[in-house]
């Protein structure tokens, strides 16, 4: 029998945010896979870690996923970690795949899912708390209401968005576009927040878009409402 393949949502940064079902797949499985060349520098790992410290004892397997734009690199990457991940799948043994927030939302686990499957593997995914619902609740604020309508958008990927003062939107991934994102968001009359590292020490709030700085860190996201 071939293991199951998990991508597992620890949640957004805090250790608290993880879900029961998260911490006991972690107390019941000793393959743990963990995106970055040295697991315990990564952020999903630290997640982890501060909620379940025993998972240190685990079989950590570094993923590497490096953020670069080079499609075919990143395919020879995808697979030589979908490839790590099968070693164990074909020993009978679980892999959990850990990932910031929900592992359905622009997350790496993406990747090696549909290689895992192509290649007749089981793979299930276990849903964790979203960054920007986190960041919503720690700005005290709905994301829609009644019939208003929500947009998730990659702002790294689109510099040109037209906005509709009548909609809501969450700009993930703004870090690196922040300055462009900002300029397209000052012609609208929509109030703009934001919130950098969500749930982790470290994490700030910006309560306006002059608070935002055009140098704000990756874990950093845009909430802008009608």
């Amino acid at each position: 029998m071939k293991g199951i393949a998990y991508g597992v949502g620890v949640g957004p940064g805090d250790p608290e945010l993880m879900t029961v079902k998260a911490i006991r797949m972690i107390r019941e499985n000793d393959i743990i896979a963990v995106p970055g060349k040295n697991p315990k520098y990564s952020a999903a790992y630290k997640i982890a870690e501060a909620a379940l410290p025993e998972i240190a004892k685990k079989t950590l397997v570094p993923i590497n996923m490096p953020m670069i734009k080079d499609y075919e690199l990143l395919r020879k990457e995808h697979e030589k970690g979908a490839k790590l991940i099968e070693s164990y799948l074909n020993q009978g043994k679980n892999v959990l795949y850990l990932t910031l927030g929900d592992p359905t939302i622009y997350s790496t686990f993406t990747y090696l899912k549909n290689i895992l499957e192509t290649d007749g593997y089981e793979v299930e995914m276990i849903s964790g708390i979203p960054s920007f619902c986190a960041a919503a609740a720690g700005l005290n604020i709905p994301l829609a209401e009644w019939d208003e309508k929500l947009h998730i958008i990659p702002a790294v990927h689109n510099t040109d968005i037209e906005f509709s003062d009548k909609e809501n939107y969450v700009l993930m991934k703004s870090a690196s576009h922040m300055k462009e994102v900002k300029e397209m968001l000052c012609g609208s009359k929509m109030q703009v927040q934001a919130v950098e590292n969500c749930g982790m020490e470290n994490e700030k709030i910006y309560r306006n878009i002059d608070e935002i700085p055009d140098d704000a860190g990756y874990y950093s996201l845009i909430i802008a409402k009608t």
